[in-house]
């Protein structure tokens, strides 16, 4: 097999180290990006679920966003790895690219105006954010020596915080500080959800576009070898290695890999199951089971006649299915959105008792508004452990800083199971949100210093597939185990979500970390220079 690997821009120099603002300046591009990413991690089973989708039908659905990833990543690794442009340098074309399709996604999702649609634009959006944030990985390991490379992952932490914080925060700050509506005619997206997303198109776009213009890169060291390597062999040679490398990886790498796999296996619960696991165990979703046969009999009468309203109705004899299986001994049925939003468009009910269906369409988006509120702290929690991160593991190592923050995590996720009030999923998602600053940093400062320095895209790329391989086999499996080991539970799918990350923080004692410089000297030194002035554009 003909190599792909291109020179180092910096193999045979000492990489310089990086003033503070210049650290800040190649990172602050995250700050758009995970505008992105919390959008869409917070808001699109609320999206999915508002268009008709069953719960079971929600993990399929987001199958789009691994399989992407498992897709795009290594594929811009690549690519990345292998361009040079004197004005744009080998990173930053892949930042505006994505930034600029990613922006137009963020527009379009909420306006989306059936499921299959939602569903699409999840795949063009998930793709777009991946051409901008795989190459700002690789990034940090082009240009930040050893010493600083923690330094630089826990600075992009810190922008994936902040960036989550607000995005997490937009739906209930359009909804409970500016007066607009969280609620919406069934099949409508509502304008609180619809203007966040806005707002983070015009997020995205900016943050990226100041790395772009305020950034440098290193050209390759010798351009006609660069150039020759280039000529050798062709993209399909590039594919056929990216999906090889999986086989290929170095000691450190493989170890991370199983890690990283418990890792995103529990988030990707999280993501897909949050918002029905909270509105319906935590919120009052509740009706009685006079109301809730009324509902029943008129769905199943408008399927005797002839209206089977395609995903919608098949969703609403779903959620009949489960309700009896799983709740006929309940003098109270939790019913879903779907059977609220039908009830309120189709139905016809008394006064009394559609009002008590509008109750249960606003608890469940009072309920997702919260959880937004709750993941913003969670992020903001990161944040700010982004940079305690880099002390406590100066004070151990990586590995166990890694490990104490996974174990954390794991039982904020399961904590959930235990809480009545929801004032206190905040304490259980700042839990989660130690873990997701470790999660954001440290698996990554680890792999970088096992790297070649020429193929640091090229094997980050690859590493990623630890991250959309467990999301794939939680899409795939996760709803056979809510509806057949968890009775329709989903509060109980987020309890195997946590156990998994405990298992992936003992793990991590298992990797070998030969580049850890926790030594006491870093402590004396940040990880960045710090000259009397600094200039945030230099």
């Amino acid at each position: 097999m003909a190599t792909v690997s291109a020179p180092s821009a910096t193999s045979s120099q000492k990489k310089p180290r990086l003033s503070f603002w210049q650290i800040w300046n190649m990172s602050f591009g995250f700050l758009g990006i995970q505008f992105g990413f919390e959008l869409q991690n917070s808001n699109v089973s609320r999206i999915f679920e508002t268009l008709g989708a069953n719960k079971d039908d929600i993990p399929i659905l987001w199958i789009a966003a691994p399989v992407t990833g498992l897709l795009v990543q290594p594929i811009v690794g690549y690519l990345s790895d292998r361009t040079w442009s004197p004005r744009w340098g080998r990173r930053r074309p892949f930042f505006l690219i994505g930034a600029l399709l990613a922006s137009l996604a963020l527009v379009f999702m909420p306006n989306s105006s059936a499921l299959w649609m939602a569903g699409g634009m999840l795949w063009i959006m998930d793709a777009s954010i991946n051409i901008s944030m795989e190459p700002f990985r690789a990034f940090v390991g082009d240009k930040l020596p050893s010493e600083q490379r923690t330094a630089g992952f826990a600075m992009q932490s810190f922008f994936i915080g902040v960036g989550s914080v607000i995005a997490a925060l937009l739906p209930w700050v359009f909804t409970n500080w500016l007066g607009m509506s969280n609620t919406a005619p069934a099949g409508e997206i509502p304008p609180s959800v619809k203007w966040a997303f806005y707002v983070g198109a015009a997020a995205f776009l900016a943050s990226v576009m100041y790395t772009v213009f305020t950034s440098t890169e290193t050209p390759p060291e010798d351009m006609e070898a660069f150039r020759a390597e280039n000529a050798k062999v062709g993209m399909w040679d590039g594919l056929r290695e990216s999906f090889a490398g999986i086989f290929q990886m170095p000691a450190a790498m493989r170890q991370l890999a199983v890690v990283q796999f418990f890792t995103w296996f529990a988030l990707f619960s999280m993501w897909i199951y949050a918002t029905n696991a909270v509105t319906s165990n935590i919120y009052n979703m509740r009706v009685d089971a006079s109301l809730y046969q009324t509902l029943k009999g008129q769905i199943m009468s408008s399927r005797l006649a002839g209206d089977t309203g395609g995903k919608e109705m098949d969703g609403l004899r779903q959620d009949i299915k489960e309700i009896d299986q799983f709740q006929a001994d309940r003098a109270d049925k939790i019913i879903t959105l779907n059977m609220a939003n039908y009830g309120l468009s189709k139905g016809q009910l008394s006064g009394e008792d559609k009002a008590t269906v509008q109750r249960v369409q606003q608890q469940y988006n009072d309920g997702a508004d919260w959880l937004s509120l709750c993941s913003s702290v969670r992020n903001g929690v990161a944040a700010v452990f982004a940079f305690i991160i880099p002390l406590i593991a100066a004070r151990t190592s990586r590995r166990r800083t890694h490990m104490l923050c996974l174990l954390i995590g794991g039982l904020g996720l399961v904590s959930l199971k235990f809480i009545d009030n929801p004032q206190f999923i905040i304490v259980s998602m700042a839990m989660v949100g130690i873990a997701w600053a470790s999660i954001l940093s440290m698996p990554y400062a680890i792999l970088a210093g096992s790297l070649p320095p020429n193929r640091m895209g090229y094997y980050m790329g690859v590493f990623n597939f630890f991250i959309v391989i467990p999301q794939i086999v939680a899409a795939t499996i996760l709803g056979f185990f809510t509806t057949h080991l968890f009775q329709g539970n989903t509060l109980n799918t987020l309890v195997l979500g946590g156990a998994s990350m405990v298992l992936a923080g003992l793990l991590t004692l298992r990797v070998r970390d030969d580049d850890d410089t926790h030594v006491a000297a870093v402590m004396e030194n940040p990880g960045y220079e710090t000259p009397p002035l600094t200039n945030p554009k230099s």
